[in-house]
C-alpha cells in the first residue's frame, strides 16, 4: 500500500490547476504500480477485490487487466517506453498468456453479445498504441494467439450501440498486423454509427435518447482511434471519414466545454459514472485527432481539472485503487455489468499522454475555459439540454428535457421504467440523484403520489420545444395500473434559477409532489421549510430550494441514508399540491447555489401571470418569457 505523491503544483505553466505533464505521469503510475499485488501469477489477469460482475469473475480477472492495459500503453507511448521497462515486460507477458488458449491463464474466448468483446476492444487499442515496444516483442506464436482470440469477433453480433465500435477497432488492428478480419464487419459498424447521429456534434448511443457520458468517451473515441489504426494499415482508406470526425467533435466540443464546472467537477448524469476521469477523454481527442475548437492550453486545464478534482475527493482510495462508486465506493453508481475492473475505464481519460511531452498541449500555459470567465447558459438540442453554470460557486446544473435511455419502441400501452440517472428533470456537478430502491423518486421530478404513497416515474422523454433559455417535454404518468396521465413540464433559466411550469393531469385525490436537487453530505444537511418555500444545506454550504409561484400548497424536506453518491446523508425539498381531476397549473423556482440567498426572497423578485394555460414570467432584469402548456 502507498500513497500518491504529486509534484509540486505549477502555477507559472498551469495557473489555474497546477497541473503538468508530471502529475498526470505520477497520478497513471500510482494507478498502475497499486495493481502489481493483485495480478496473478502469469501476468494475464488482475484479481481485485469488490462485488463482481453478472458476467462472473473470470471476465472481471480479464477487465482488470484490458482496461489498466490501455493506460499503460498510453503511457508507454507517450514517452516511447523510456523508464517503462518494467510495464512493457508485465503487459507483454500477460498479452502472451492470456492469448495462449493452453494457459491456465486463458482468456475467455470471445462469443456474441459477451463482456469479453469490451475488453478485446481495449486490448486491441493498447496494442495498438504500443505496437512498438510490446506487440513487436510478442514472438511469432504469441502474436498468432493474440490474432486468433480477437479474430472471435469476424462475423459475430455485437449488441447494437457503442459495443458495434468495439468490434472496428479490434478488426482494424487485425488488419493492420495482416491477420485474418472482415472488411464489412469494420464498414458495417461504421455504417451503423451514421444511423445514429443526430447533428450538432452529438450520437445517440443506439437507436432512442441515449445522451449521456458515453457520447464523448465512446462515440467520439473509438472512431478517432479507428482513423489511427487505419492510418497504420497499408491500402486502408479512411481520409472521408476522419474528416466527418473531426468535425463532428469540434461541434460536440462546443458544447461538452460547458459540462464541467471551473473547479473540474463533471455533472453527474447518465450511466458508468464510475470510469470518473473517463470524462476528461473528449478534450483530449480533440488535440490527439486535431479537432477542437479549444486551444491547447484550455484542453489541458479543463482535463487536469477534471483529474485534481478526483483526486482532491479520494480517488484512487488508500489502496491506490479505483473503487466501485463516484468518490468513495458506492455501488448504486454502478450498472449490473460493473466488476472491480470496470473503473480502470478511467484510463480513457489519459489518452493525452500519447501526445508527448513537448506537445502545445503539455507545454503552453493553460488557458480559461468559458466558465473561468463569466456565468453560462447553454442551449443544447440534440440532447434536448439546457446548461447554465455560475462562476462564483462553481455550479453547473443541466436542465433534461430529452435524454431518457429508454427502448427505442414497447408494447403499446407500456411505459418504460424511470432511470433515476436519466429521468430527472436536473443535474448538476455537485448533487446527484437519489439511487437506492428506498428512495421515493422526490429529487428532480414531478410526479403524482396516490393514497398509497406510490408515485409516478418519468421514463419515455416527449419533447416539446427547446430555445435559448427555455425547454419542454411530456411524459405519461402511471400509479400502478391507473393511467396514463400527462405531465408537460417548461423550463425558462436565468442565472442560477430555473423557473419550472407543469400542466398535470391525474385523478381526483391524488397528490402533484415538484422535488428540487438532493443535497449530500458526510453529516446530515440542515432543512427549513416555510409558507411555500423549503430548503436543504450541506455541510459545504451547497444549498437547494423550491419555491411557490402558482398553485403550491404545502412545503417540506425529505430525508434519506445511503441513497445518493455525494454524501450518506441527502436532503430534498419539495412541494405539494392537491389534485382535483382536472388539469392543474403549477409552477415554482428551483435553486441550487452556494449563496445566502433567502429562498423566500426569490417569489418577491419574479412577476408572475397566469392565465389558463399561459403563464407569462417577469425576472429581474429580464424580458418577460410567455410559457404556453398544453
Amino acid at each position: 500500500m502507498s500513497r500518491l505523491v504529486l509534484p509540486d503544483t505549477d502555477r507559472v505553466l498551469s495557473r489555474q490547476t497546477g497541473w503538468v505533464r508530471a502529475h498526470w505521469e505520477a497520478l497513471a503510475d500510482h494507478l498502475l504500480d497499486s495493481l502489481v499485488p493483485y495480478f496473478s501469477p502469469g501476468a494475464a489477469r488482475v484479481v481485485l477485490p469488490g462485488r463482481p460482475s453478472r458476467s462472473g469473475t473470470a471476465s472481471d480477472e480479464l477487465e482488470g487487466f484490458a482496461r489498466s492495459f490501455m493506460l499503460a500503453a498510453f503511457r508507454i507511448a507517450g514517452v516511447r517506453g523510456k523508464g517503462c521497462e518494467q510495464l512493457i515486460e508485465r503487459y507483454a507477458r500477460g498479452v502472451a498468456n492470456g492469448a495462449n488458449p493452453d494457459h491456465p491463464e486463458a482468456w475467455l474466448r470471445l462469443t456474441p453479445k459477451s463482456q469479453q468483446m469490451v475488453e478485446a476492444a481495449a486490448i486491441a487499442v493498447a496494442l495498438h498504441e504500443s505496437r512498438e515496444w510490446i506487440w513487436d516483442r510478442l514472438d511469432t506464436r504469441a502474436q498468432e494467439h493474440v490474432a486468433e482470440w480477437l479474430g472471435g469477433f469476424i462475423g459475430s453480433t455485437t449488441h447494437d450501440n457503442n459495443w458495434r465500435l468495439f468490434q472496428v477497432v479490434s478488426e482494424q488492428f487485425l488488419a493492420s498486423v495482416g491477420a485474418p478480419y472482415s472488411k464489412e464487419d469494420i464498414e458495417g459498424g461504421l455504417d451503423r454509427i451514421e444511423d445514429w447521429y443526430v447533428g450538432d456534434g452529438w450520437y445517440s448511443d443506439g437507436d432512442g435518447q441515449n445522451f449521456d457520458n458515453y457520447i464523448g468517451w465512446a462515440m467520439h473515441l473509438y472512431p478517432g482511434l479507428w482513423t489511427r489504426m487505419a492510418a497504420a494499415t497499408p491500402g486502408a482508406e479512411y481520409d472521408d471519414r476522419l474528416k466527418v470526425y473531426q468535425d463532428r467533435l469540434r461541434l460536440f466540443l462546443q458544447d461538452a466545454v460547458h459540462l464541467v464546472g471551473n473547479d473540474g467537477a463533471p455533472v453527474y448524469q447518465g450511466r458508468s459514472l464510475t470510469y470518473r476521469m473517463a470524462a476528461a477523454t473528449p478534450y483530449w481527442m480533440g488535440q490527439v485527432l486535431d479537432a477542437t475548437p479549444l486551444s491547447p492550453g484550455q484542453t489541458r486545464r479543463l482535463c487536469s481539472g477534471i483529474a485534481r478534482h478526483f483526486v482532491q475527493h479520494g480517488v484512487p482510495d488508500e489502496r491506490g485503487l479505483l473503487s466501485l462508486g463516484w468518490y468513495d465506493t458506492f455501488l448504486p453508481t454502478t450498472q449490473s455489468y460493473s466488476g472491480p475492473g470496470s473503473p480502470y475505464w478511467a484510463s480513457k481519460g489519459f489518452i493525452g499522454l500519447l501526445l508527448p511531452p513537448e506537445h502545445p498541449v503539455w507545454s503552453d500555459p493553460e488557458e480559461t475555459i468559458p466558465l473561468d470567465e463569466a456565468d453560462q447558459v447553454r442551449s443544447m438540442p440534440a440532447p434536448g439540454w439546457l446548461v447554465h453554470a455560475s462562476r462564483h460557486d462553481q455550479v453547473v446544473r443541466l436542465i433534461n428535457h430529452g435524454a431518457d435511455h429508454a427502448p427505442p419502441t414497447e408494447p403499446e400501452g407500456v411505459e418504460p421504467a424511470g432511470d433515476p440517472h436519466y429521468d430527472r428533470l436536473a443535474f448538476a456537478n455537485h448533487a446527484g440523484p437519489e439511487l437506492t430502491d428506498s428512495s421515493a423518486r422526490v429529487d428532480n421530478l414531478i410526479a403524482l403520489v396516490d393514497r398509497q404513497g406510490r408515485s409516478s416515474s418519468r421514463g419515455r422523454i416527449r419533447r416539446i420545444s427547446i430555445g435559448a433559455r427555455s425547454a419542454a417535454s411530456w411524459h405519461k404518468a402511471w400509479l400502478g395500473e391507473e393511467g396514463p396521465w400527462r405531465i408537460e413540464t417548461a423550463s425558462v433559466v436565468h442565472g442560477g434559477w430555473e423557473i419550472r411550469c407543469a400542466l398535470v393531469e391525474g385523478p381526483a385525490g391524488a397528490l402533484v409532489r415538484s422535488g428540487g436537487f438532493a443535497v449530500a453530505g458526510d453529516s446530515l444537511p440542515a432543512a427549513t421549510a416555510g409558507a411555500g418555500w423549503a430548503s436543504a444545506r450541506n455541510a459545504d454550504g451547497l444549498m437547494s430550494a423550491v419555491v411557490d409561484l402558482h398553485g403550491y400548497g404545502e412545503a417540506g424536506v425529505y430525508r434519506d441514508l445511503g441513497a445518493n453518491p455525494f454524501g450518506a446523508h441527502s436532503a430534498t425539498p419539495y412541494l405539494t399540491a392537491g389534485h382535483l381531476g382536472e388539469p392543474l397549473v403549477l409552477v415554482h423556482a428551483v435553486l441550487l447555489t452556494r449563496d445566502a440567498i433567502p429562498p423566500e426572497a426569490l417569489a418577491d423578485g419574479i412577476e408572475l401571470a397566469v392565465s389558463g394555460h399561459e403563464v407569462t414570467i417577469t425576472l429581474p432584469g429580464a424580458e418577460t418569457e410567455t410559457v404556453r402548456l398544453g
